[in-house]
């Protein structure tokens, strides 16, 4: 079986001279995922090569983190790092809530108004602020933006990837 991979940070820099890494994060559980003792996926951007490493000390500082892996403890031995993929398989996933989905779930559902009409396929999620906006992609004009708040989505199927939502007036 081969295994499915999700990004979870990018390593952007090497920091100081002791081997550690600056990471920018691209998940929602930082913490988690670089607390000390966490195992991750190196992987280069072409994806060819991978490498197990389990991270030893980490610390958040300007909106990055500086991640220390086991194994390696020089500047020289870790620079040729830049520009990879940190990555998680699907079994390391944390568990989410009831109506809390991952955006992989939900790019690529279809979007139907609760009185039948089809919007479009979701194409991208925005993370403005309060709440996530979607981004509906119609088979043709512009794109259509739904926040997803409890008035306006209603219902999220994942497994046949179909959301059914409420325009509000004003929302289109």
């Amino acid at each position: 079986m081969v295994n499915e991979w999700f990004t979870v940070g990018t390593i952007a820099n090497t920091h100081g001279l002791k081997g550690e890494l600056k990471i920018v994060s691209q998940t929602d559980f930082p913490e988690e995922r670089f607390k000390p003792g966490s195992r991750l996926t190196m992987m280069d951007p072409e994806l060819s090569n991978q490498i197990e490493v389990e991270v030893v000390t980490s610390r958040n500082i300007k909106n990055t983190y500086i991640v220390k892996f086991k194994a390696w403890n020089d500047i020289n031995e870790v620079e040729k790092f830049k520009g990879y993929l940190l990555k998680i398989n699907k079994e390391q996933r944390i568990e989410l809530e009831e109506h809390e989905f991952y955006y992989n779930e939900i790019v690529g559902c279809t979007v139907i108004t609760d009185e039948g009409v089809e919007l479009g396929v979701i194409q991208e999620i925005l993370s403005p602020g309060a709440n996530d906006v979607w981004v509906v992609k119609p088979a043709t004009g512009k794109s259509v933006y739904i926040p997803y708040i409890e008035d306006v989505v209603k219902q999220v199927d994942v497994q046949n990837k179909k959301v059914i939502v409420h325009i509000l007036e004003g929302l289109l």
